[in-house]
């Protein structure tokens, strides 16, 4: 896998929670819950109304979006929580995207509402 690692979690407030993102081949991304909120998706599962198992069990399974996919995602979220109103540094890198991934990651995008 690339740069995403799991990593083991202490005791956290709500806001520095982290919760588990599974793909369809059953890889778990560990990602903190601020950056997985980038998702409108993922952010009605985890504040909307109503009990979710997803908002109970902090783990939410995408059985649709394979692990190559999901990984790429969770980086544009990190990506994208960094750079939102970023000042201080007005050359923003750019988000690099493999052409071969293009069309399901954009399938994927539009799912999760990213």
């Amino acid at each position: 896998m690339g740069p995403l690692r799991n990593i083991v979690v202490g005791a956290m407030s709500k806001d520095q929670e982290m919760i588990r993102i599974k793909s369809a081949e059953g890889h778990i991304f560990i990602v903190d819950r601020k950056s997985a909120m980038v998702s409108g998706t993922i952010k009605s599962m985890l504040t909307g109304p109503g009990s979710f198992t997803e908002n109970e069990q902090s783990e939410i399974h995408f059985p649709l979006i394979s692990t190559r996919i999901l990984e790429k995602v969770i980086q544009y979220f990190y990506f994208k929580l960094r750079y939102t109103n970023h000042t201080p540094n007005p050359k923003i890198p750019e988000f690099n995207i493999e052409p071969e991934i293009a069309l399901e990651l954009l399938m994927a995008a539009n799912y999760l509402d990213t």
